[in-house]
């Protein structure tokens, strides 16, 4: 029987510290893949310089397109492409972006899923808002094993919280703790084989730049009255345990957590959009009261003066709506007048 010889690594903000610690516990000789995917913007950072450091006793690869899988590799997600895996190779999806992501984690996760099934073993560090848990979820559908960072040791606790959340973890621990754990876990039997949910099959293609239109959409999803931030198209309510998700008919994938996220970017700045544009109506309405004035038709001055006033009473409503929203909030009756402990 194959041992669990595929691990997947996907973090976001708070993520590289952890990351270091874990691949700097591998040892030379790890019989496994390992697959990273981080949320950062690789190039500025110089990602691959700090792994290499991290995990000086292993190679340590930016992923390409057909690249061969081989134990004992370090292979890195690059910019603006998803990182797959099938077949002992690596796969470079163009697929949309998911989650505002691409490189994101959840296509590497389901991917894994799909081709090694219980030789996975998933791993989600630190991170903001919620990618990663659905890919979890298809690694333990498919039988593979879930660790996830301690959320009381993460910089940012949103992601592996949402992982809990989608998953009963086979590990929760500090991040210090999982490189010696894995290179355990590595040299254990995989369990059996278990039948590939066909829904993660079909997001994996898509991620990889499959075709998707309303009837692809149709098979795992239902439409719902939502907007596409990305491109404006209807979305879909896919029907899958793990985290609430929607789907565009371009592909667009974005859990209700980043979707409300995105909502309320786009109604903050409308907010304040508004006030400036109704201050521009405002101030040309006056300006035809004035010409009324000045022309001495008193009763069109006097409706243009009127609407101009209604203007600015809605642009210091706007305004004050604006400036409620950006005030911190007041602190609870219980924590007043305490101090740090």
């Amino acid at each position: 029987m194959d041992n669990r010889d595929i691990i997947v690594i996907g973090g976001s903000s708070g993520a590289t510290a952890p990351l270091k610690a874990i691949l700097g516990g591998l040892p030379r000789d790890l019989p496994a893949a390992v697959f990273v995917v981080l949320h950062i913007p690789a190039r500025s950072i110089g990602i691959l310089a700090t792994v290499s450091q991290a995990a000086s006793q292993m190679i340590v690869s930016p992923a390409e397109d057909g690249m061969e899988i081989v134990p004992g590799h370090i292979y890195l997600g690059v910019p603006d492409r998803h990182l797959l895996i099938a077949d002992g190779r690596i796969r470079l999806g163009r697929g949309p972006r998911e989650n505002m992501a691409r490189p994101a984690i959840d296509p590497l996760f389901r991917s894994a899923a799909v081709a090694y099934g219980p030789r996975v073993v998933g791993v989600l560090l630190s991170g903001l808002l919620n990618d990663g848990a659905s890919g979890l979820s298809a690694i333990k559908r498919c039988g593979g094993l879930a660790l996830v960072q301690d959320p009381q040791d993460a910089t940012a606790d949103e992601m592996p919280l949402a992982g809990l959340r989608a998953v009963s973890a086979d590990l929760v621990a500090p991040g210090m703790r999982i490189g010696d754990v894995l290179a355990d876990l590595v040299r254990e039997s995989a369990g059996p084989t278990v039948p590939v949910p066909p829904e993660i099959q079909l997001e994996v293609d898509i991620a990889a730049g499959e075709r998707i239109d309303s009837e692809v959409l149709n098979r795992i999803a239902d439409p719902a009255p939502l907007i596409c931030p990305d491109c404006g198209g209807v979305m879909s309510q896919l029907r899958e345990p793990g985290p609430l998700r929607f789907r565009c008919q371009v592909g667009h994938a974005k859990t209700a957590e980043v979707l409300a996220y995105e909502q309320e970017r786009s109604v903050d700045e409308a907010l304040r959009v508004a006030p400036r544009i109704i201050e521009e109506r405002a101030e040309l309405v006056a300006r035809m009261a004035e010409e009324g004035r000045q022309s001495g038709r008193r009763s069109v001055a006097e409706m243009y003066q009127e609407r101009a006033d209604e203007y600015r009473r809605y642009g210091d409503t706007i305004r004050r709506a604006v400036l409620e929203t950006m005030r911190p909030p007041a602190p609870s009756g219980d924590e007043g007048g305490q101090g740090e402990a």
